[in-house]
């Protein structure tokens, strides 16, 4: 099954990013990192509550309409309906989405954006200037973290603008385009603070960064 990562971005879209990256580095002392995650936890608690929920009602179902009314028979249907939907719920997390809600998905996704930050080193650089656009997947979910060396010379509704753009761009199907234009914006941002000095070197890989959220 193909990472939703990988369909949520394309080849072509990464490389317009990752264009755009150094086209906006090009004029700024800043550094700006891109990471897209499938997921920022694995929600494993949900998956369990799901499966539990369903495999009652499977087993109720099966049940009444077999006429049966031993217990043994019961959990054994229970049992294997767990089982066959556990397995479903780890294999396609969508399914996991009714069952976390809308306060631990922020809180996630605030946690792991907050690691990615700090373990990717974007928090390290010479003039504490860089900036993490983070998106994550499953809870369709975006994060702009600004080290203090920018974020204090900005106000925070200009990060939440970049935000909303980003998220728009995901409801028109337009990831690509929108995270690029967001990456414009930052960089925009950053060479208004912070032009690019002689000597500046390149801090941070200008890659997009693919994959599951930076854990402990």
């Amino acid at each position: 099954m193909k990472d939703p990562v990988n369909r949520f971005l394309n080849e072509q879209d990464k490389q317009v990013i990752e264009e755009r990256i150094r086209a906006a580095e090009r004029t700024t002392s800043g550094e700006i990192v891109v990471k897209v995650v499938t997921s920022s936890d694995s929600y494993a608690a949900a998956a369990t509550l799901g499966s539990s929920m369903l495999s009652l009602l499977g087993a109720l179902l099966f049940m009444l309409a077999s006429g049966n009314r031993d217990m043994w028979t019961f959990l054994g249907i229970f049992a294997a309906f767990f089982i066959v939907l556990h397995e479903l719920f780890r294999r396609v997390p969508a399914f996991k989405r009714p069952f976390v809600s809308s306060s631990d998905m922020q809180e996630e996704v605030a946690e792991a954006a907050a690691g990615a930050f700090f373990r990717r080193g974007i928090y390290n650089t010479r003039n504490r200037t860089g900036i993490l656009i983070y998106i994550s997947v499953f809870e369709h979910r975006v994060r702009v973290i600004a080290d203090q060396g920018i974020s204090s010379r900005v106000e925070p509704q200009l990060w939440q603008e970049i935000v909303d753009t980003i998220i728009t761009g995901i409801r028109r199907k337009e990831q690509g385009r929108a995270i690029a234009g967001a990456v414009d914006r930052c960089g925009e941002i950053l060479a208004s603070h912070f032009p690019l000095q002689s000597g500046d070197r390149n801090e941070l890989s200008d890659a997009v960064v693919m994959g599951r959220a930076d854990r402990p």
